[in-house]
């Protein structure tokens, strides 16, 4: 998948895509639904916007994200997207006035030839624009434009939200119903304080400023390293939350992996929560903690298995 963060001076190849446009953040069957109609005989893409509107407007709003921006491009490439337009949320495509945005952006810049959205997409300055505005703007610039249907589950409509609500609830595999895959949070391990290797359990510590907090406590996890020697699959046992027994704050996510033995700092992992255990808690002492690790990853070897 070729991922293009811009709309103008495309090359040649680049261009004359049947294209879904939205943010699909989660990339739920929703989103998904959305991208199989886009799906014909010209290059299949995807139109999205990076930061998320959403985060340019209120910048200091609580954190929402399903995903970041290589979460998503990584699931989008599994669905066969062959070009994502990643394109730059500024002031400069805020301002644009519907007519100005499908002209400018979709049929002059990104050449598009077809365009999907879901009959709730709204776009142009003020959000004024709504979906048969696109149609019959896109008549007059040449492309077609076809509007999805809302997809539902046991009558409730498939949204990021109820996704959200779902993970905060504790509840993964609610969230994966709705996705049509595990709920993942990728990106670079980091450093942390070393105290998993202190205690015989080393883990890959993962960032989660800017994403939507499940709820906190232990999880189940399918772990998949993307990058390094070691790449491949593997089972776990992940802590997601501010780990109260060593009195810090910063939420993250420290992720064991079973089975395992190496180095991943600085490789790229994706994180599946499969399964809520238990909650954060705080232990009277070490070996406490310790047998609670032991019996929390005997419990994930087991559901994974």
């Amino acid at each position: 998948m070729q991922i293009h963060q811009h709309w103008q001076g495309l090359d040649p190849s680049a261009r004359g895509a049947s294209a879904a446009l939205g943010n699909f953040d989660g990339v739920h069957l929703g989103h998904q639904a959305v991208i199989d109609l886009a799906r014909t005989d010209a290059p299949l893409g995807v139109v999205t916007f990076e930061p998320h509107p959403r985060q340019f407007f209120a910048p200091h709003a609580p954190a929402f994200r399903l995903m970041n921006a290589e979460a998503r491009a990584n699931r989008l490439a599994k669905l066969g997207v062959q070009h994502l337009y990643e394109l730059p949320f500024g002031n400069s495509l805020a301002s644009l006035t519907p007519e100005a945005f499908a002209r400018d952006v979709l049929a002059q810049g990104l050449g598009l030839s077809h365009v999907v959205i879901g009959s709730d997409f709204r776009f142009g300055k003020g959000r004024s624009g709504t979906a048969s505005d696109l149609q019959a703007i896109g008549l007059k610039h040449g492309f077609r434009t076809t509007i999805a249907t809302l997809i539902q589950i046991a009558d409730q409509d498939i949204s990021s939200t109820a996704i959200r609500q779902a993970l905060t609830d504790g509840h993964p595999r609610g969230a994966a119903a709705m996705l049509g895959h595990w709920h993942r949070i990728e990106g670079e391990v980091i450093h942390g304080e070393k105290r998993g290797r202190e205690l015989g359990y080393p883990t890959a510590n993962m960032s989660i400023d800017g994403l939507h907090l499940p709820k906190f406590g232990v999880y189940a996890v399918r772990v998949t390293v993307l990058t390094g020697p070691q790449q491949g699959q593997y089972m776990g046992a992940a802590s997601l939350g501010v780990r109260p027994m060593f009195g810090e704050n910063r939420p993250n996510l420290e992720t064991y992996l079973l089975d395992f033995n190496g180095d991943l700092y600085g490789h790229h992992v994706s994180v599946a929560l499969v399964d809520y255990l238990r909650p954060e808690l705080k232990f009277d002492g070490l070996p406490a903690l310790l047998t609670q690790m032991a019996a929390d990853c005997a419990r994930a070897r087991d559901i994974l298995s």
